[in-house]
């Protein structure tokens, strides 16, 4: 294959060198210098992270990516992993997904009180977030709707969903006067607990009967538009406009 000379000209236009962008898609600079040199084209993870470092489109360094897209469904290249339980992804990925927000932070559950109780300062990070410009709502269950009854009856777990999500309310009353952060209560069946920060989520999956910490996890990343991200973060937008105000 011919060398890939827009890529070489993006890089030039840039600052950047092989070397730091190497080290900005954490990849090795020989394997950035064969892109460059053979025309090879990178898996389509790096080469979405060298057109966000070099602040081009991705298809204008590698037209064949637009190709390959088109004849498929899109939804896969939104997939970055699946965990067979949410307790397999460590609690500090998800403080650092939340911690790199700069746009805006979702969060669609009936309680996630593992958020309060593993993560240190959980409150004063989204405060923090919402005072320097991130967008942060969360939606948390109404304790007294059916919906968080039966799930409670579906998972033998009787009037503790219903506490769990009172405690919810509990800590996240602080933030609901903070000015760009927002929290509702919601009375929705949850098929999926959401956690967005960005173009980063998680999807914590529900199954008939079992504690969404033995719950399969996606992790999604928005690669493409009307893509499987796209698909989950229009669900919580449907579930926000439903939904009250927490009280005081």
């Amino acid at each position: 294959m011919p060398p890939n000379e827009r890529l070489r000209l993006c890089l030039e236009q840039s600052g950047h060198t092989v070397a730091s962008l190497a080290e900005q898609v954490h990849t090795d600079p020989k394997t950035v210098a064969r892109w460059i040199s053979t025309g090879r084209v990178p898996h389509r993870r790096n080469a979405h992270a060298v057109a966000r470092t070099l602040g081009v489109d991705v298809h204008e360094l590698w037209p064949s990516l637009e190709q390959r897209r088109e004849n498929g469904t899109g939804a896969e290249q939104d997939l970055k992993s699946v965990h067979l339980q949410r307790s397999e992804v460590p609690i500090e990925q998800w403080r650092t997904m939340f911690a790199a927000a700069t746009r805006s932070i979702d969060i669609l559950v009936y309680a996630a009180l593992f958020l309060h109780e593993q993560i240190p300062g959980w409150n004063d990070l989204l405060r923090e977030k919402a005072e320097n410009g991130v967008r942060v709502r969360v939606l948390i269950g109404d304790p007294g709707c059916e919906a968080v009854r039966v799930r409670g009856e579906e998972e033998n777990f009787g009037h503790g969903i219903q506490s769990r999500c009172h405690l919810a309310a509990m800590h996240y009353r602080p933030l609901a006067i903070v000015p760009g952060a927002a929290v509702r209560v919601h009375s929705t069946t949850l098929y999926n607990s959401l956690y967005r920060a960005d173009n980063h989520m998680y999807v914590n999956t529900h199954l008939y009967g079992v504690n969404a910490y033995g719950n399969p996890l996606l992790r999604l990343e928005r690669i493409t538009r009307r893509g499987l991200f796209d698909a989950y973060a229009a669900s919580m937008e449907a579930v926000w406009n439903d939904a009250r105000p927490l009280e005081g």
